[in-house]
C-alpha cells in the first residue's frame, strides 16, 4: 500500500536525520566522568585529570595553578559536564522520535497498547537502553571511548542507524498485520474488500498527515538543540585554546579538534 510505504518512509527519514546531525568537532581523547574526577585517557591511561573541577593533574602529577588559570579549568571541566551528557540525551530524543512516530501508526489501525503496539515499544526500548550502556552512562557517571567520537559526525549514523533501519524494516510485517487487522474490524459489514480497502486507506492518509506534522515539529526542534550542541562545543574548544596558551604543560593537549 502506497501510504504503508510512506508511512515506513516518514518514520526513517526523520529519525535518521535525527541521528545523522553533522557536527565538526572530533575528539581525540576517551572521557571518564564522575561527580568529583575528569578523566582524558590516552589509550587506557589517565593522561589529564581535573579534581573537583578545579585542581589539574597531568600524568599523575599536580600542576600549581595560578587563580585566573584555575578559572579557566572550572570553566573548562563545567564545559565537558555539561556537554558530554548532551550527546545522549540527542541521540534518546532522535529514538524517541521514531518510537512515538511507529507507535502512533500501529496504535491507530490496531489500538493502544495491542500486542503490536507493544512489540514495537519493545524494540525501541532495547535500542534506547543500547545507546544507554554504549555510553556506559549511569546517574552522573560517563565514559566514552575515543573511538565513540572518530568522525563525530558520523557517531550517530553508523551503528544505531543501522539497527534501526533493521527495526523499522522488521516493523513492516508488524505493521501489515495491523492493516488486515483494522480491515477485518471495520464497522460497516455491509461494505465491499474494495470499498474498506479505500476506507482504511483514506484513514491512513489523514494519520499520515498528521504525524508528518507532528514528526517535522519534533525534528525541527533536535535539531535545534544539536545546533546549540554543536555551537556550545565550539565554545567549550575556545577555553582550551585558552588553556594551551596560559598553561604550559596543556600546550600540546587537544581534546577538541575543530574542522
Amino acid at each position: 500500500m502506497k501510504t504503508l510505504k510512506c508511512f515506513i518512509g516518514i518514520t526513517y527519514l526523520f529519525c535518521n536525520l535525527a541521528f545523522a546531525k553533522q557536527c565538526s568537532v572530533n575528539f581525540n581523547y576517551g572521557i571518564v566522568i564522575d561527580p568529583t574526577h575528569i578523566r582524558m585517557l590516552d589509550h587506557g591511561k589517565t593522561y589529564v585529570q581535573i579534581n573537583n573541577d578545579k585542581q589539574l593533574f597531568i600524568s599523575g602529577r599536580e600542576i600549581q595553578l595560578t587563580l585566573e588559570q584555575q578559572t579557566l579549568i572550572n570553566d573548562y571541566a563545567l564545559g565537558i559536564r555539561t556537554q558530554v551528557p548532551e550527546i545522549v540525551s540527542i541521540a534518546l530524543e532522535g529514538v524517541d522520535i521514531g518510537l512515538k512516530a511507529v507507535n502512533k501508526v500501529i496504535g491507530g489501525l490496531t489500538g493502544e497498547n495491542s500486542a503490536s503496539h507493544q512489540k514495537i515499544q519493545q524494540h525501541f526500548e532495547e535500542i534506547k537502553m543500547r545507546i544507554y550502556m554504549r555510553f556506559n552512562h549511569s546517574d552522573q557517571n560517563y565514559y566514552l571511548a575515543r573511538q565513540d567520537f572518530d568522525n563525530f559526525d558520523e557517531l550517530f549514523s553508523g551503528e544505531f542507524e543501522q539497527e534501526l533501519e533493521e527495526i523499522i524494516s522488521q516493523s513492516v510485517g508488524t505493521i501489515l498485520m495491523a492493516v488486515g487487522e483494522a480491515m477485518i474490524t471495520t464497522d460497516n459489514s455491509e461494505l465491499s474488500d474494495e470499498q474498506r480497502t479505500l476506507s482504511l486507506e483514506q484513514r491512513m492518509e489523514n494519520m499520515g498527515k498528521e504525524l508528518e506534522l507532528e514528526v517535522v515539529s519534533q525534528t525541527n526542534a533536535l535539531e535545534n538543540k544539536a545546533d546549540k550542541f554543536c555551537q556550545s562545543l565550539m565554545e567549550l574548544n575556545k577555553i582550551e585554546d585558552e588553556l594551551q596558551q596560559n598553561i604550559a604543560e596543556l600546550s600540546t593537549f587537544n581534546l577538541l579538534e575543530t574542522n
